[in-house]
């Protein structure tokens, strides 16, 4: 692997790194009035189709994803990118590569038909509306995605959608216009073919968000609000199904995949974010008669935060370019060993920028307190780190077991 930028990398990483600085970061302040002023709470502040408007004049938009539809980067190419927009929580959103939108379109890249990917994808490429993705259920625990009870039963030229849903992101956005939904269309069937996928606009009758879901409490109305929906007897044309009957389960590991490396990108730039504010306050502010950047434990946090950050990003790139190279199925263990590792580092990183700052890391006056909200959230988005660590251990014993004849 050559950890050396190429031509494009280099081209795409100074144009956004001026971005960043000349719009996103002054933006930052008037985003947050524009959240305190709105009328609706749910909607999404101007500030940001300003900023997208930007971004797409200078190229830089739909970055992450691959092939005909985006920037055809791959994924090494993006990784710096991604982190880069990781910086400020308005950096992914000005750029049109923010989850769950990013997931969603992939979705439909890989695996919509071309009536679906036209009016649906289009809109979500060009930033005219937004989407969610509905799989987690309140009832059942759904780090095993087998186990989601919302029905998905054919009927006549057509399907009809029971269930109840929650931590929707994107959900009470007004702009949200679909659902891509998860649920059983044969409880009967093999574990593994028992879920189908189906997209739901979000005007169709049944389909009602109940209430907001609260993370840390932050709303989190930045992206629209995580949601608490219901789907009562909701009723869809049978074009609408994303694949065949019982693909649910494979299409929705094939865009967890990509997102979760998405997620870790983005979380280098965050650490580095944190650290950067953790050394401009440990030289402006002084205690016990010296700066804190002379006291030994800030001095051991600053140290151990830069060794880790590195390690972390060499672990993303490294899975990057497998992915590149030998596909996500050979890059599984990287991915999941990147979904374990980056979210912790990350959320240590922050505390210590947060102790650093006093009272100030746990106000709205800094970022800190939002940011360490997200990175400890990714402990549990797309799967908690309890089940990656089983699986990877899995994986790991799998060729003992094997030559001691366990099966």
């Amino acid at each position: 692997m050559d950890f050396a930028y190429d031509a494009t990398t280099v081209e795409y990483r100074d144009r956004l790194l001026a971005f960043m600085e000349e719009h996103v970061f002054p933006a930052e302040p008037v985003f947050a009035r524009e959240l305190e002023q709105r009328n609706d709470p749910w909607s999404i502040p101007p500030v940001v189709a300003v900023l997208g408007a930007e971004a797409r004049r200078r190229g830089l938009w739909n970055l992450f994803l691959p092939g005909e539809h985006g920037a055809g980067l791959t994924n090494l190419q993006y990784a710096p990118l991604a982190e880069i927009t990781g910086r400020s929580g308005l950096g992914p959103m000005a750029l049109n590569c923010a989850a769950p939108d990013t997931g969603n379109m992939e979705l439909l890249a890989q695996f919509g038909t071309e009536a679906q990917r036209k009016e649906w994808l289009e809109p979500l490429l060009e930033g005219r509306i937004r989407s969610a993705f509905a799989m987690t259920e309140p009832a059942v625990a759904s780090s095993d995605a087998t186990n989601v009870e919302t029905r998905i039963e054919r009927d006549g030229d057509g399907y009809v959608v029971n269930g109840r849903k929650w931590f929707i992101t994107g959900a009470l956005n007004p702009n949200c216009r679909i659902f891509i939904v998860m649920g059983k269309t044969d409880p009967a069937a093999p574990r593994h073919r028992q879920q189908s996928q189906i997209l739901v606009p979000r005007d169709t009758p049944g389909l009602s968000v109940v209430r907001a879901m609260r993370v840390f409490g932050y709303s989190d109305d930045d992206h629209g609000g995580h949601g608490e929906v219901v789907f009562d007897n909701v009723r869809v044309p049978a074009e609408n199904l994303i694949g065949g009957e019982g693909d649910g389960f494979a299409i929705s590991q094939a865009r967890l995949g990509p997102g979760r490396i998405h997620h870790c990108m983005r979380l280098i730039g965050t650490a580095e974010r944190a650290i950067e504010l953790m050394c401009r306050r440990a030289v402006a502010r002084t205690a016990f008669g010296k700066a804190l950047a002379d006291q030994g434990v800030v001095q051991d946090w600053i140290a151990e935060a830069r060794v880790r950050v590195e390690q972390a990003r060499l672990l993303v790139l490294k899975t990057a370019w497998l992915m590149d190279t030998v596909g996500n199925q050979g890059a599984h263990t990287e991915i999941q060993a990147i979904k374990i590792a980056v979210p912790s580092t990350v959320e240590w990183i922050l505390d210590k920028a947060i102790q650093a700052h006093g009272a100030a890391g746990v106000s709205q006056d800094t970022p800190l307190a939002r940011l360490w909200s997200g990175a400890r959230s990714l402990r549990l988005a797309d799967g908690p780190d309890e089940v990656h660590r089983r699986s990877l251990a899995r994986r790991e014993l799998a060729p003992y077991r094997a030559a001691s004849g366990q099966v």
